[in-house]
């Protein structure tokens, strides 16, 4: 291919240089490469000067065409200067790519929990601002779950119910905790009768805890519920710990 180039055809060359290009867009530029002399004679142009290229990659700001008068290779003034701009907007796209994936698992991870909202208050009569309140879906789960064992420690005063349910694939568990205190990181482990211990689900109890009958907040007051499974079916199971992930036991609920 002769001629002056198209920006939208021939802009990777630089990036294809420097190895920054993804498995999809190196496979295509490569294929265009094969039939476009004015690329190849880019390429050329670009051998040796990999340290410049990587300097650019690596510069926090937009880069500068000086980096390359340290070289042996040397790229012309146009050439460094549309280099320094397409690897900028390469770093650019990267960044732009990585921010909506981040946001994306934001919204999933925030829009997971709150499966129901109601929305109360209005402007009418006063002009409160609406207050939202979300359901607990784990909580939900442990309402519809007619099998429910419970006990309380005598010594940590730890109240513990399990919820559980035959699966095809094991026995499906919520937990839920009261007079908990933090911080700590706990699991629940279900304990069969054979003496093989599996964890049900893990979690961190924060510093004010879950289910404080005197706490001065509602946070600390509400019981802790958490989700989880074994692989082992009901009539296995022996009984359930709730341990902490220093080995301290919580509490102990027969099966």
């Amino acid at each position: 291919m002769h001629g002056s180039p198209s920006p939208s055809e021939h802009e990777t060359v630089g990036a294809y240089a420097l190895g920054i290009l993804d498995d999809a867009e190196a496979t295509a530029f490569e294929a265009h490469l094969a039939g476009c002399e004015w690329c190849a004679q880019q390429l050329d142009e670009l051998a040796g000067m990999e340290p410049m290229l990587a300097a650019l990659a690596d510069l926090p700001g937009t880069g500068t065409p000086a980096i390359g008068e340290s070289l042996s290779a040397r790229p012309s003034p146009r050439l460094a200067e549309r280099l320094v701009d397409e690897v900028a907007e390469r770093r650019a796209q990267k960044r732009r790519r990585s921010f909506y994936m981040v946001a994306a698992a934001a919204a999933l991870i925030v829009g997971g929990p709150l499966t129901a909202v109601a929305v109360t208050g209005g402007d009418e009569g006063g002009g409160k601002a609406p207050v939202a309140s979300a359901s607990n879906p784990a909580r939900s789960v442990f309402n519809t779950l007619s099998d429910k064992l419970t006990a309380t420690d005598a010594g940590t005063k730890v109240t513990g119910t399990v919820a559980l349910q035959d699966k095809a694939w094991g026995t499906e568990t919520v937990v839920e905790l009261k007079n908990v205190t933090g911080p700590q990181k706990c699991s629940l482990i279900a304990v069969g009768k054979n003496g093989e211990r599996e964890t049900a689900s893990s979690w961190s109890v924060p510093e004010w805890g879950y289910g404080i009958p005197n706490a001065k907040t509602d946070q600390a007051k509400q019981p802790l519920y958490v989700q989880g499974g074994v692989s082992m079916p009901v009539n296995d199971i022996d009984h359930f710990e709730v341990m902490t992930f220093d080995g301290k036991k919580l509490l102990e609920i027969d099966a």
